[in-house]
């Protein structure tokens, strides 16, 4: 499993429909409201033969009031 972090920064007053879009969509290990340039943080676990770009191209960023995201791969937890 990949643990994958991505945070969205969400078109004005949309971020809490985009939250319970995500939540609604049970995709989401964690999804938190977070301050500074983005809104959303939500971490993932995604198969290692996922193609990650796409997953989230698919069933992230096809939510409407999502602005901009930002995508962190992780390596190894300490």
């Amino acid at each position: 499993m990949n643990c994958v972090f991505v945070q969205l920064r969400c078109q004005p007053g949309k971020t809490y429909k985009v939250a319970e879009e995500l939540y609604e969509r049970e995709i989401a290990s964690e999804l938190y409201s977070t301050s500074g340039d983005f809104d959303l943080l939500m971490k993932l676990y995604l198969p290692s033969d996922t193609d990650i770009g796409k997953y989230i191209n698919d069933n992230i960023l096809d939510i409407e009031g999502i602005a901009r995201s930002l995508t962190t791969l992780t390596f190894k937890a300490f």
